[in-house]
């Protein structure tokens, strides 16, 4: 039996766990076991939680037997290490907090351990969320299971490759520009990034607090309604939390797409688009056509000026939320530092990576005196432009659809000393981040054997219909259940 629990779905496990066919405890031993026989070659783990993880799988097998399993009762999760957790190392992916140890749980890792979730452990990352490949962590890059020699998205990468190589059924994530979503689509996994203020951000380290939205990488669009019914809800401590009430996700999830008026931007299937990829959207788009939806044109004609955008405005933010990593307070302190000054240049430079290094100082420039106009504010206006283009097409349509991200995996190295050309992999996703916008990525194919993930954009508080979409899709195909031969 536990030979193939690793290859159920998290709502699978959930009803083999109520009708008793194994424990939370057998369940994970057999998770923590492949953890071990497959991380070696994956780098998906920065920390492996073992000991609290069992412990959690047992005080969860004790409230099932006690008829009180909450509604995530014993499942398995990994947290992406960007969210504080109590008494367990919380690094970002950096060397400056390579030795942090959280005194208190993110509001997202305090509601689904409330729920009953057991932890597994924490995910690599690129450094504090600053990247495209997961190549900028401080701990090396991790490596995509469908092929060894190719990146899986980032900056969630360590998420999506554990999740797509069947080492946890779930995975928290962030998305900033598309670091939910583009490792989802590399991976062959689905990826939900909600409406900006659905779910908390307190304890989430910050990158940039007007577009950082918390999500999950799962294996099924089912899951993510479980878990995004948990995580969701207001939260008093997080200032850009919004009070809005969160439906039963999966309640809807079998409706019929008969009516749905889904809207093909066309921007997004312009040259830069890799051909095969583009092929494999359009089939999808299709699919969905024939069971129901409606394909409408929509124009978004301010959508090509989102990743310069995105680069002026997260760059200043991060400039400002990194300032407080001074080697004073917490964080990587240089050592014997002549004075003042050198502590501060030599535990910063020391701390950060190449990558964050070059966007805390694009921010700062951004916001320097005589610049703030030309740059942040100006980047500020063609924000609101962006969000007005979407606004306008979801006067027509339901949804807005095109591909996740314009190639599928790419080796590890290609970009990495190439910033513009890694920054545009998240082209089409950057956009829902700027209008803070909810979107799913799901599985719709593969080319040269890598998988193809179709990108999905709801209006503000869509998730419900955003949701249930690709819960449709998935029922139409079996995209989303491949797994990578190697981790079978």
């Amino acid at each position: 039996m536990a030979a193939e629990l690793h290859q159920r779905t998290l709502s699978e496990l959930a009803a083999g766990l109520e009708a008793g066919d194994f424990s939370s405890v057998e369940l994970t031993e057999a998770l923590l076991a492949r953890v071990a026989d497959h991380d070696g070659e994956l780098n998906a783990f920065i920390t492996v939680t073992a000991e609290q993880a069992l412990a959690a799988a047992r005080a969860a097998d004790e409230a099932r037997a006690a008829g009180n399993a909450g509604v995530l009762g014993g499942l398995p999760l990994v947290h992406k290490d960007i969210f504080c957790t109590r008494d367990v190392l919380t690094t970002c992916g950096s060397r400056m907090l390579e030795n942090f140890v959280s005194p208190y749980n993110a509001t997202v890792v305090d509601r689904l351990a409330g729920a009953g979730a057991v932890i597994l452990g924490k995910t690599n990352m690129d450094e504090f969320a600053m990247g495209s490949s997961n190549e900028t962590s401080y701990y090396g890059p991790v490596r995509n299971p469908w092929h060894l020699e190719y990146s899986p998205g980032g900056s969630s990468g360590g998420s999506a490759a554990a999740v797509a190589a069947r080492l946890a059924p779930a995975a928290t994530g962030t998305d900033t520009g598309g670091s939910i979503r583009q490792p989802a689509a590399l991976t062959g996994t689905v990826g939900l990034k909600p409406t900006y203020g659905r779910v908390s951000r307190y304890g989430m380290i910050a990158f940039a607090s007007s577009l950082d939205q918390a999500g999950v990488i799962t294996r099924s669009s089912a899951d993510a309604a479980l878990l995004l019914g948990v995580m969701a809800g207001f939260d008093e401590r997080d200032s850009t939390s919004i009070d809005h009430p969160v439906p039963d996700y999966t309640a809807a999830l079998s409706e019929s797409l008969d009516g749905l008026r889904i809207g093909v931007v066309k921007q997004h299937f312009d040259d830069g688009l890799d051909a095969a990829t583009g092929a494999a959207v359009r089939e999808a788009l299709a699919v969905l056509e024939a069971n129901g939806a409606k394909l409408v044109d929509v124009d978004l004609p301010n959508i090509d000026l989102s990743v310069p955008t995105y680069y002026v405005v997260a760059p200043a933010e991060c400039s400002s939320n990194l300032s407080r990593f001074d080697g004073v307070r917490f964080g990587h302190r240089a050592d014997n530092p002549e004075d003042l000054f050198d502590l501060y240049c030599r535990s910063r430079g020391e701390g950060f990576g190449a990558e964050v290094k070059r966007r805390i100082m694009t921010g700062t420039y951004a916001l320097s005196a005589g610049y703030y106009d030309a740059y942040y504010l100006k980047a500020q206006q063609v924000r609101h432009l962006i969000a007005d283009d979407f606004k306008s097409a979801f006067e027509k349509v339901d949804l807005i659809a095109g591909p996740t991200s314009p190639t599928p995996a790419f080796r590890l190295g290609d970009k990495v000393d190439d910033p513009i050309t890694m920054y545009l992999n998240d082209i089409y996703t950057v956009g829902a981040n700027l209008a803070g916008l909810p979107g799913v990525s799901t599985p719709c194919g593969f080319v040269d054997g890598l998988p193809v993930g179709l990108h999905l954009v709801g209006p503000h508080w869509g998730e419900e219909v955003l949701i249930r979409c690709a819960h449709n899709y998935e029922q139409l195909t079996d995209w989303h259940r491949a797994c990578p031969e190697d981790f079978s």
